[in-house]
């Protein structure tokens, strides 16, 4: 605390009464007191702007860091901004892909639903198929039993023509008869010919033969004409062992 002086008090009639009347105005007291107060101003101001130098400085390095933290608060709102328009675009690609895939689905529950109706109308058409071969199995039995019935009731003469001509009859389908040849080449006894006659009718018809004889048609003409069965074999086994023969030479 700086010192504090008090005004000395002043005789007047004292100081008039002498020859050279003189006032010290302790001008050294003075001049100790305005330096001191110019030293005491002088730090101040340097504190002052010690100070005033320390808040610039303090305050140019909040401005610092507040611009870096700005900057920063940008970049990271930059990014967000980014990562939210790849989001609405991942968004939108997951909802194309979902509509794809409920279309896929949906495009497999169909072909699912049309897959089990062709098994249904398939299973369907197993059945009755199953249904139709039972029926043919029973009329090739039928037909088995009642060729067996006719061949039991065959005459010896009958039997005997089929092992001297070497053929045997059998039932292929409904009205359908295969009659099969065999030791028509002697150089070659597995060799065979055949062919199909069709009796649905009154008019007998040769379906197929194998292999193919020219003069099938003739006398086909001849056993409807005749009616004779017995010289039609004979005559169709003489042909194909010509047939053979010439093939043969």
């Amino acid at each position: 605390m700086a010192p504090s002086y008090r005004v000395p008090q002043i005789d007047l009639a004292a100081l008039l009464s002498q020859p050279n009347p003189t006032i010290d105005i302790r001008v050294h007291t003075y001049e100790n007191s305005t330096r001191n107060f110019l030293k005491a101003l002088t730090s101040y101001k340097n504190r002052a702007i010690a100070t005033i130098s320390e808040r610039r400085k303090h305050q140019a390095l909040e401005k610092k860091k507040a611009l870096e933290r700005i900057q920063a608060v940008e970049t990271e709102t930059n990014q967000c901004k980014l990562r939210e328009i790849e989001l609405v675009a991942q968004l939108e690609r997951e909802k194309e892909e979902r509509k794809d895939a409920e279309l896929s689905v949906a495009a497999f529950k169909r072909q699912h639903a049309a897959l089990k109706d062709k098994i249904s109308s398939v299973e369907a058409d197993m059945e009755q198929y199953l249904v139709l071969r039972d029926n043919l199995r029973r009329e090739k039995n039928k037909e088995q039993s009642t060729l067996s019935s006719f061949s039991s009731h065959i005459s010896p003469e009958a039997l005997l023509c089929e092992r001297r001509l070497s053929y045997a009859i059998e039932g292929v389908e409904k009205d359908r008869l295969l009659v099969r040849f065999s030791r028509l080449d002697p150089t070659d006894p597995e060799k065979e010919a055949s062919f199909v006659m069709d009796i649905a009718t009154e008019t007998v018809k040769v379906i197929t033969s194998s292999p193919t004889l020219p003069s099938m048609p003739i006398l086909v003409n001849a056993l409807n004409e005749t009616g004779d069965i017995y010289a039609f074999i004979r005559d169709v086994r003489a042909a194909y062992a010509l047939l053979l023969d010439k093939t043969a030479t």
